[in-house]
C-alpha cells in the first residue's frame, strides 16, 4: 500500500466514492453529491490534509480533515473523513490513512481531531475506538435521510 498527498488528479475517483457513500449509505447525513470541481478545490484549499490510499496502483480510498468549526478559538480542532472503496475494506486500508492524516494534522499543529459518524455505522465507531477515539457525545436525531432521524456519535482524540 502506498499513501500520498491527493492532486487534482485524483478528484474524480474521490468524488465517486464519496457520492456512493452519500447515495447507498446513512453514514453520511447529507444528500448532496459532490462533484469533482468540488473536490479538487478541496485539495487545493487544505494542503496536506488530503491524502490517498493506493494498493497495487489501484485507488483504495481517501482522508481528509478540515475546520471543525468557524472561528480562530477553534483552529487546533479539526473533524475527519476516511473512505475505503469496498473491495479494500478489512485491509487495514483505514488504519494507515487515519494514522498518516493524524501525523500531518500534528505537524500542523492540530490539538484534537474529531469524528462524527452516524449511530447506524457501528464499524466506523468500533475503528474509531481501536485508534484511540473516545466517544464524548451523542446528538439524537440531528439528521434526517431516508425518511429515517439519526443521531450523530461524536468521538474525539487528543493528539
Amino acid at each position: 500500500m502506498r499513501l500520498r498527498s491527493a492532486t487534482g488528479a485524483d478528484a474524480v475517483e474521490i468524488a465517486a466514492l464519496w457520492n456512493r457513500m452519500i447515495r447507498d449509505t446513512l453514514s453520511t447525513f447529507t444528500t448532496l453529491e459532490k462533484s469533482p470541481a468540488d473536490i479538487e478545490e478541496m485539495i487545493e484549499a487544505r494542503a496536506g490534509a488530503v491524502l490517498i490510499a493506493l494498493q497495487q496502483d489501484e485507488f483504495a480510498g481517501f482522508a481528509t480533515y478540515g475546520p471543525f468549526r468557524a472561528g480562530p478559538d477553534y483552529a487546533a480542532t479539526v473533524e475527519h473523513t476516511i473512505l475505503v472503496s469496498p473491495q479494500h475494506q478489512g485491509a487495514g486500508v483505514g488504519r494507515h490513512l487515519l494514522e498518516a492524516l493524524q501525523a500531518n494534522a500534528r505537524a500542523q499543529g492540530v490539538h484534537v481531531m474529531v469524528a462524527g459518524i452516524s449511530h447506524t455505522n457501528i464499524a466506523a465507531q468500533k475503528f474509531h475506538r481501536k485508534m484511540g477515539y473516545d466517544e464524548v457525545g451523542r446528538m439524537a436525531q440531528v439528521g434526517f435521510k431516508n425518511a429515517q432521524w439519526l443521531d450523530l456519535v461524536l468521538m474525539q482524540k487528543i493528539l
